[in-house]
């Protein structure tokens, strides 16, 4: 049996910040280094979620042998609120958020979370959290659920007890000193995914598996890494943990073209976003395989214009220099490009409420 609503239960922190404190706090955002006073967690025992609970924000327990700790089952997910023009708040699209959280748990045995107990977690304590949501544009409450195994045995085995938490980190704009194009690095020494693994899980492991890739890219003097495919090494992917995206400008037409889904990327939500709002905005928009030899080609020839990555936390990150073993690329010529830039500030306005949302992609965070 699941639970209802009524067990979720809010013990309000005895230590929350007054408002004097959070203000100082809240006036040097960065991004994921400030947590708000609560978080929700709910417990996984006896095949059953148990009554879940806010209350304050601090230190989890766990047991050495705690299975997640030495077998990596843990995933994760991101999501944003944001201050609407109403004086409201509202997240965007949490409900793709709660389905990609159970992909992940599917694919690492793990046990799905009702999508209405994701929901409902998630409005609770960002209501109890409304003073930490920023209000400029640019600005967010980043949320963070994650769900980890907590059996106490170190058998090689899917977990019989897990723990879901969730909790809240204000964030300032990603780029406070504005967009600047990011230089990349086309890794051919790693790769992010193969096929059957956990490409488009969102899990732990990933992430740390990436962690040298990126450490070489800024050897080499770049921001990111850049991933190819597997097999034939040649398919680009992903940059960082990313989303790619190329935009193309042939007989006054305008396309935006992203690698297709293979079992190997991340099912990127703000991925999905901008495909469709591409089409919002006149232009056409392309899933399909992009090797190196063509993009080079095609910025050769002019017709590939400009390249950006999208993702939860930085929007949209342009791209201007592509670096790799043997060559070398400049993006219209380093610069921000204006295709670009009209999608980022076409989902920033729907995020804030300065653009009218005609897909239904922000939730309301209902008030007690």
């Amino acid at each position: 049996m699941q639970p209802s609503p009524s067990r979720l239960v809010i013990t309000p922190s005895a230590t929350a910040l007054n408002d004097g404190a959070r203000a100082e706090r809240m006036s040097k955002l960065s991004f994921g280094r400030a947590f708000t006073d609560h978080m929700a967690v709910i417990a996984y025992r006896d095949g059953a979620w148990q009554q879940g609970e806010i209350k304050a924000y601090g230190p989890l327990m766990l047991d050495p042998s705690c299975s997640s700790l030495h077998y990596g089952q843990a995933i994760f997910e991101g999501f944003k609120a944001f201050a609407q023009p109403d004086g409201g708040v509202a997240t965007f699209r949490p409900e793709a958020n709660a389905a990609r959280f159970n992909r992940s748990a599917a694919r690492l045995a793990m046990p799905a979370l009702p999508p209405d107990l994701f929901l409902e977690a998630a409005d609770a304590l960002i209501d109890l959290e409304r003073k930490w949501v920023p209000q400029q544009i640019g600005e967010s409450l980043y949320m963070r659920p994650l769900m980890i195994a907590t059996d106490p045995f170190l058998g090689v085995r899917p977990a019989s007890e897990y723990l879901f938490v969730l909790f809240g980190s204000p964030a300032g704009a990603y780029f406070p000193k504005g967009v600047k194009p990011v230089t990349v690095w086309i890794s051919e020494d790693f790769v992010r995914a193969a096929p059957g693994g956990t490409g488009e899980a969102k899990c732990a492991g990933n992430y740390a598996a990436s962690l040298v890739a990126q450490a070489q890219a800024e050897q080499k003097g770049c921001d990111q890494v850049v991933w190819l495919d597997a097999v034939e090494r040649q398919y680009v992917e992903e940059m960082g943990g990313m989303n790619l995206f190329f935009v193309y400008q042939q007989g006054g037409r305008t396309t935006i073209v992203t690698p297709e889904l293979t079992g190997t990327l991340l099912p990127g939500i703000t991925r999905d976003s901008l495909l469709q709002i591409a089409r919002d905005l006149g232009y056409a928009a392309e899933e399909r395989r992009l090797s190196v030899a063509q993009w080079r080609a095609d910025i050769a020839s002019g017709a590939m214009t400009e390249v950006f990555a999208c993702g939860t936390a930085a929007v949209i990150t342009p791209v201007g220099h592509v670096k790799a073993n043997g060559f070398e690329l400049t993006i219209n010529h380093g610069e921000n490009g204006s295709v670009t830039m009209a999608l980022r500030e076409a989902l920033l306005g729907i995020q804030h409420g300065s653009v009218a949302d005609t897909h239904g992609w922000m939730h309301t965070v209902a008030g007690k």
